[in-house]
């Protein structure tokens, strides 16, 4: 009997410490001061990577370098994205930092594809994802809502339960959605540091929102 409590005795105990190191990895609103910061952008198909490019855009080249995460199997989302670094390097050549990396990692779900088969799909993603994150170390993931973020910003924030980094995870939603969250954004609503809403509707629904306004 006691050769089967002991290992339910330990998992037990191991859960907690997990649970409660995840709490407290969610609640910590820290951020150390620096001149530039690693940024981690997860790009989708189509208008993501179209809002999320309009978003960078804004950003000051104190963000670097940058880091974008897209789908193996997305083909646009790298020429718009070389491109966009190549203007704005044209437009300011004596940017601070002007170095970018392109990253994939398999889709997390295809257009109709079935939600069993996402499981899969969605965990052979997040196996990948989380070398990746290691690898790389960013100080703040951006996202938007593609299925490719889920897995990332879960890496993510794995990484500061294990007690390697802390990574701020920003996510800010489609100005596509009025009046209810993306299946991303339901999920992720709960894991990141900054949840950031483009309608007032979104808001009033979900409290632990940011609401700035329409800021893509």
């Amino acid at each position: 009997m006691a050769c089967v409590l002991i290992p339910v005795v330990a998992a037990g105990a191991v859960a907690v410490v997990l649970v409660l190191r995840l709490w407290i990895v969610c609640r910590s609103q820290d951020v150390t001061p620096r001149e530039s910061l690693s940024l981690l952008v997860v790009a989708g198909s189509g208008g993501h990577t179209t809002e999320i490019l309009r978003l960078l855009g804004s950003l000051s080249s104190a963000y670097s370098p940058r880091h974008y995460v897209i789908a193996d199997t997305d083909k646009m989302s790298a020429d718009k994205i070389n491109s966009f670094e190549l203007d704005r390097a044209d437009r300011d050549p004596s940017t601070m930092d002007s170095r970018y990396y392109i990253h994939r990692i398999p889709r997390s779900r295809e257009v109709q594809q079935s939600w069993l088969s996402t499981v899969l799909t969605t965990l052979h993603s997040m196996w990948l994802s989380f070398p990746l994150i290691h690898q790389v170390k960013p100080d703040l993931v951006l996202c938007n809502g593609p299925g490719t973020c889920v897995p990332i910003c879960i890496a993510a924030l794995l990484l500061g339960i294990l007690g390697i980094k802390k990574v701020i995870i920003v996510y800010v939603e489609s100005i596509c959605r009025v009046e209810t969250l993306s299946l991303s954004g339901k999920i992720l609503i709960h894991l990141s540091d900054y949840f950031i809403v483009q309608w007032p509707t979104l808001k009033e629904k979900y409290p632990r929102s940011v609401y700035l306004g329409r800021i893509v």
